[in-house]
């Protein structure tokens, strides 16, 4: 890939997310159809449908950061790589954010098995991400990249680490 070309602007972007979705409404259908009956938890509704919510509104925020405030699409046109806001804590906000949405939505069924489909959200996600668009963005833009993915998670937000100084 030559500097002038830029990263495809949805990536495997649509994968990620239609695989996810597909596993939760696989979730559902066993959920409706009696298959996971044994992890209901309808003693623990009300906290499950709070959390839920709460899930769903965090990760339109984190969409919103990623995608509005950051400008993400004009930053792939013009090749560059965005290391601030959202991206401080995560590398892949857009599939975390819908991991999380997700998520939100399987928690509003009150069932500890659906509570898997996180785990697997991480690995779809992780294994996307790791043979596809982080090789592409390795090739364009080199040890910038490889020190930028030292300091945030891939899939998993957490606080930015501090960069040590080296003499």
């Amino acid at each position: 890939m030559t500097k002038k070309e830029h990263l495809p602007i949805y990536g495997v972007g649509p994968l990620c997310v239609v695989s996810m979705v597909v596993l939760l409404l696989i979730g559902i259908w066993l959920w409706n159809f009696g298959y996971l009956a044994s992890g209901s938890m309808e003693v623990l509704r009300v906290p499950f449908l709070i959390f839920g919510v709460v899930l769903l509104v965090l990760a339109v925020w984190i969409w919103i950061q990623a995608v509005i405030v950051t400008k993400i699409e004009q930053k792939i046109q013009n090749n560059q790589l965005v290391t601030n806001g959202i991206y401080l804590w995560v590398r892949n906000p857009i599939y975390v954010a819908i991991a999380i949405a997700l998520t939100g939505i399987a928690l509003l069924f009150a069932n500890i098995w659906l509570l898997l489909l996180p785990l697997l959200y991480w690995l779809d996600i992780t294994v996307l991400m790791k043979f596809t668009e982080e090789k592409w963005l390795t090739k364009q833009y080199g040890q910038t990249y490889l020190d930028y993915c030292k300091q945030v998670n891939r899939c998993i937000p957490w606080f930015p680490k501090k960069q040590k100084n080296r003499k």
